[in-house]
């Protein structure tokens, strides 16, 4: 199954795909990550991420850090609540491609692109083009190794299991607890006086 659909994403060499992870969750910060493949690549396996599982995924990392060149950025919770996370989602994605320090194609995963960035945007690009799947997995085993490490600061949250997402866990903490700093508070759960709980996808 892997092999099959490795071969229906289509690999640009030499091209960077950018994408990001943690759009949806209710805290912590949006992780992009960029990533340009050699010709080459041995890119059987890689997919978009979320329909890999977490091991699957950290060694698939290893495999596109050993031979790619890429870049991880960030936006974090005071940027997400101060521009809104669809654009604190796009800063990180450009900080991530300016990084890499060239000038090379640009396919992001989505429909928008980053201010600045002359791109071409790959509505579902993480399942259609390697370099975009790669980009994702890069920024998802990022930001879960760091909400990981905020569950140690915080740890009455969850945060290594759920990673900030909406889960029945995580809405009982925010009950009992309130926000942290790390929760992002134009999220209408998080709010002082929370409103009706909404659905995030990632």
């Amino acid at each position: 199954m892997n092999i099959e659909k490795a071969r229906r994403l289509k690999h640009y060499p030499d091209a960077a795909g950018l994408d990001e992870a943690g759009r949806g969750p209710l805290a912590g910060p949006v992780v992009a990550a960029a990533v340009i493949l050699p010709k080459g690549f041995r890119h059987a396996g890689i997919d978009d991420s979320k329909k890999l599982d977490a091991r699957r995924r950290v060694e698939l990392e290893a495999r596109i850090k050993a031979k790619a060149t890429y870049a991880v950025a960030l936006a974090d919770v005071d940027e997400i609540d101060r521009i809104n996370i669809l654009w604190a989602s796009m800063a990180a994605m450009r900080r991530a491609y300016e990084l890499l320090g060239c000038s090379v194609a640009i396919y992001v995963d989505g429909n928008t692109i980053p201010p600045g960035l002359n791109a071409t945007a790959v509505v579902d690009g993480d399942a259609k083009i390697v370099c975009i799947a790669a980009a994702s997995i890069l920024a998802k085993t990022e930001r879960d190794r760091l909400m990981t490490a905020y569950a140690e600061q915080y740890p009455e949250y969850g945060f290594e299991r759920h990673f900030g997402y909406s889960t029945p866990e995580h809405f009982r903490a925010l009950e009992r607890f309130g926000p942290c700093p790390i929760h992002r508070r134009s999220f209408a759960p998080c709010r002082i006086d929370p409103q009706p709980c909404l659905t995030f996808d990632e």
